[in-house]
């Protein structure tokens, strides 16, 4: 800023001057006292001026007796996750009353690194009026990379030339937890990248407890959003953390964590999303879902409107936003009433963007100059060979499944022919469960048991294999299996249905095998026929969502029992394991 630029500001906040726009009769949620202002709220130049009844503008809105809500920060969140680009993405959140997020692309930068991944996703967001500002991935591969095959491998060096370039805000959540707790060099490091920086580093440490915990806060990690139990809450805010409050697709630990929260420890905790389908994003929400459910397990209306702005806004370091106050962003949005949080009109910056559930800007999808990034799944011919199992035992280490996002370490009498392969049985609920790695062409593929899943005859098949999405395929016998990985070949990503050795469902993400190119209303059509047939047809337990759920199990760093292109991991200990148990 200038000092002509600053100059009027001051003359305008004073009142010397007019403001460029007020908004009359309106009820103004003030979130540093958790109360309701009635007044005239003033705008110049993309900045809140102030609440006064004498200001004066040639802009004027009249709220009709609407709440005025600073705009909602969502402080941890994956745009992939939603299979559509970024400014797709701003599309879809912005009607619901968010304005700025802070999103991890850990997601394309595991499948195309820095250089590509990062790129695309920081092009993209400049055709969005949302505000997305990048952390850097700090996990790529998430883990130790003996565990797993990732497209890329990020380094401390590419952590600081992402800030140097102005790419990313800060680390984005150490997942490889136990790397940090016991001092791995490399990870010390990237966080020392971070710290002489004075970059926020968010955490990832579910289950973590004790002086494991004591040594990840003291590492400089700010928050986490991994919590399940208000026992784990508590832990983590008594360290000074701020906790994340998840409300997502698939994993909603927010309504169990509600309980742990009091009037004395509410500022340290933030509402985020996480991981959310543009199905969800569209017909449900997303901050304002998150704020109405909060209401719901009666958190006080103003205590939740507050844990989605300004305790996030302190939280991340963003000071230029998060209330309404003179001199801030001037983000904000018009709801009739706190209760049901019901968002009619967004604004950034002061200009409407969104109203009445609709993006009011045009979006461009284009992703001209990272064509490269159409061509991803890369393998060799894959055959039913590379499915076989070598059961020596009458039980075997089979991976659990769970409504919450960790899983379990079962172990479970299986049935297996003469040569040690898996006998599936209808009667049992369970399935083989394969990752094929996609990027290298390594030949790599880890095998297991997947219990829990529902599914009862054919396949299904996915390039979304968390965190770096090599493919995962499930299956109740090997020849679908195989057609479900060619099938996925062949289109270059996204999810494939298969049954008696035909394809019945489809649905493209071509964009790193991630990604949608789709208009948003066709994708989610398809989105839903698609686990329509999954659920339907192939009987896939109906709470799932069959490519979230089946994209989760190679996710090495949430337990307990995971599946990589290497074999069996067990979290708890961060090693593969023999299936035999």
């Amino acid at each position: 800023m200038d000092k002509s630029t600053l100059k009027q500001l001051i003359d305008q906040a004073a009142g010397r001057k007019p403001a460029d726009t007020i908004i009359k009769n309106a009820k103004i949620v003030d979130v540093y006292n958790a109360r309701i202002i009635e007044g005239t709220l003033a705008i110049a130049d993309s900045r809140f001026l102030g609440i006064d009844a004498a200001y004066t503008a040639d802009n004027v809105i009249n709220a009709h007796g609407q709440y005025v809500v600073p705009g909602l920060i969502d402080p941890h969140i994956h745009i992939e996750s939603a299979n559509v680009s970024p400014a797709v993405f701003g599309s879809l959140v912005t009607p619901h009353g968010t304005t700025t997020i802070l999103a991890d692309p850990h997601e394309i930068v595991n499948v195309a690194g820095m250089r590509r991944g990062l790129e695309y996703m920081v092009a993209s967001a400049k055709n969005t009026a949302l505000d997305i500002k990048y952390t850097m991935p700090s996990c790529v591969p998430a883990a130790n990379p003996t565990l797993e095959t990732s497209g890329a491998v990020i380094t401390a060096d590419e952590i600081k030339q992402s800030y140097d370039q102005g790419l990313t805000y800060g680390l984005a959540e150490f997942m490889n937890y136990p790397g940090v707790v016991n001092a791995d060099d490399g990870v010390l490091d990237e966080l020392l990248v971070s710290l002489n920086a004075r970059k926020m580093i968010d955490g990832h440490s579910p289950a973590l407890h004790g002086q494991g915990l004591n040594a990840y806060a003291a590492a400089g990690v700010h928050n986490d959003h991994e919590c399940t139990q208000v026992d784990e809450m508590l832990d983590r805010i008594s360290r000074g953390m701020y906790v994340y409050l998840r409300y997502g697709t698939v994993s909603k630990n927010m309504p169990t964590l509600l309980k742990g929260v009091t009037p004395q420890n509410a500022r340290f905790c933030c509402l985020c999303g996480d991981d959310l389908q543009s199905v969800t994003l569209r017909e449900t929400g997303h901050l304002d879902e998150s704020i109405r459910v909060a209401i719901q397990n009666g958190i006080d209306p103003l205590t939740a409107i507050q844990m989605a702005t300004i305790n996030t806004a302190q939280c991340t370091g963003l000071s230029d936003r998060g209330g309404i106050a003179p001199g801030l962003k001037a983000d904000f949005l018009l709801v009739d009433d706190l209760e049901h949080f019901n968002v009619n009109q967004t604004f950034i910056d002061g200009q409407k963007i969104a109203a009445n559930g609709a993006y009011l800007l045009p979006t461009d999808d284009s992703v001209a100059g990272f064509d490269d990034l159409l061509e991803t799944v890369h393998l060799d011919n894959f055959s039913a060979d590379q499915l076989k199992l070598n059961l020596t035992s009458d039980k075997a280490h089979v991976i659990g499944l769970q409504s919450i996002s960790r899983t379990q370490n079962l172990v479970l009498p299986v049935a297996h022919d003469a040569e040690g392969d898996f006998h599936y049985k209808p009667s049992e609920d369970i399935v083989k469960v394969a990752v094929v790695e996609r990027h290298h062409l390594t030949g790599n593929v880890g095998v297991g048991l997947l219990s829990g899943f529902g599914l009862q005859n054919g396949a299904i098949a996915t390039s979304i294999g968390h965190d770096s999405h090599n493919l995962v395929v499930v299956g109740t016998n090997d020849a679908d299996m195989v057609v479900a990985i060619d099938a996925l070949k062949a289109c270059q990503g996204g999810g494939v249905a298969v049954q008696n050795g035909q394809v019945i469902a489809t649905l493209p993400f071509v964009i790193g095998g991630l990604m949608s190119t789709e208009p948003i209303d066709s994708l989610i059509a398809h989105q839903k026929a698609f686990n329509t047939i999954c659920h339907e047809q192939l009987n896939v337990t109906a709470q799932f969502d069959p490519i979230m759920k089946l994209g989760a199990m190679p996710l090495d760093v949430i337990p307990n029992l995971r599946i990589t292109d290497k074999g069996l991991v067990d979290v708890t200990k961060f090693e593969i394991i023999d299936i035999n148990a």
